[in-house]
């Protein structure tokens, strides 16, 4: 006879093997390795005052760990980018709390990835309804009104829907694939030609600034660089006002606690940073996280924060290249929209209805936002065509 699958709910990750944490871990995202997700708990980025109290499920086979979701009880609705306000709204009108609440994601990080951390061997429909089960445990202790399971694979949306409890729900980021390009040309080649002009005189336009741009990676950030990084971040949260989530602390201890995965293309003036995009790399994916900057200079956003990361990806053979939440800006630099799947439960009967008939007007509504962008993408029409056959097929 097999052994049962226990749940427990971790408080942290302080306690838990590394090891056995990553095991569980794919080979594309690096956001929800132990050191990532930790680095957040122990720098204070989320934990008590921040809105984000960890909760974490796991399922044990026995002493062994065979499965994991990272989950958050939220007191807010900041930092998720599939937006629920309206939801919230629509609570207070019937009279009901709406937090606290649960989100299953990588707290202010709007990338897909896995949240179902399944070991090898394992069958997997069995392990993501023992996690959900959990997470209604965790639900029915802390009286959330909700749970919200944001940016799924395509893969564990289906596992999301065979297992029936929870609503489906689409949205869309853009997001760079690589079609076998050989070259970063033969990237821009594949644009229509007014677009490729364009693109190109951006470039050019880049590349007439005095400065100096490096490619760092890893170990190679030092320690100064991640001051200064820290520093881009709050003039950005400033000037856009957001709240800085990451503290100083988070900084100083991504040194010590960050594997190769940070990637850094930095604009200097002499030795000293004046503009630069922070980015994570793991397997076939890059994921561009942050920019700031201190001097204005004319399309240096674009190739820090595009260009150079296509480039990188090119160059490694990367599959995929996601630049973060919004921004229609990016249609015309070559990122796609692509369809962004999420699963919700709403304790509320009424509630739960209105969102359960509003959903598939709102996905409807996706699912045309995405055909007409494609049709304005810069990529001549018979790829735009072939990119979006790819695109619901995968």
């Amino acid at each position: 006879m097999s052994e049962s699958l226990d749940i427990r709910v971790l408080p942290s990750l302080r306690s838990l093997d590394p090891r056995a944490w990553n095991d569980l871990v794919g080979e594309d995202d690096p956001f929800v390795e132990h050191a990532f997700l930790s680095l957040l708990e122990e720098s204070g980025s989320v934990g008590r005052g921040s809105g984000w109290e960890p909760s974490h499920v796991t399922v044990w086979r026995g002493q062994r760990l065979v499965g994991a979701l990272p989950l958050y009880l939220k007191t807010h609705s900041y930092g998720e980018y599939i937006f629920d306000w309206g939801w919230a709204d629509a609570a207070s009108r019937l009279g009901v709390g709406y937090y606290p609440k649960l989100v299953s994601m990588v707290p202010v990080t709007p990338v897909t990835g896995r949240r179902f951390l399944l070991a090898q061997g394992e069958e997997p429909q069995s392990l993501v309804s023992r996690l959900i089960d959990g997470c209604f445990e965790v639900a029915d202790a802390t009286k959330s009104s909700s749970i919200h399971l944001l940016f799924l694979s395509p893969e564990e949306q289906q596992w999301v829907a065979h297992d029936d409890r929870l609503m489906s729900r689409l949205s869309f980021q853009f997001h760079w694939r690589n079609a076998d390009y050989e070259s970063f040309d033969h990237f821009v080649g594949e644009f229509r030609s007014s677009m490729r002009k364009k693109l190109r005189k951006e470039r050019r336009v880049a590349s007439e600034s005095p400065l100096r741009i490096d490619k760092l990676q890893g170990e190679e950030i030092s320690r100064s660089d991640w001051r200064a990084l820290e520093g881009l971040y709050r003039a950005t949260c400033g000037r856009k006002g957001s709240y800085p989530y990451l503290t100083p602390e988070f900084f100083e201890l991504a040194p010590a606690r960050l594997d190769g995965s940070p990637l850094v293309f930095a604009a200097r003036d002499g030795e000293r940073i004046v503009a630069a995009s922070l980015n994570f790399a793991k397997g076939g994916h890059l994921y561009g996280r942050y920019w700031g900057a201190t001097e204005r200079h004319d399309m240096l956003h674009f190739e820090l924060c595009y260009y150079r990361l296509i480039e990188h990806a090119i160059d490694q053979g990367m599959r995929r290249f996601e630049a973060g939440a919004q921004g229609t800006h990016k249609l015309r630099r070559g990122l796609m929209p692509v369809p962004i799947h999420s699963g919700h439960w709403l304790r509320h009967p009424v509630l739960a209805q209105a969102v359960a008939d509003f959903l598939p007007r709102e996905a409807a509504s996706v699912q045309e936002q995405i055909r007409e962008l494609s049709h304005h993408g810069p990529f001549r029409r018979e790829q735009s065509v072939e990119s979006e056959g790819q695109r619901e097929s995968g």
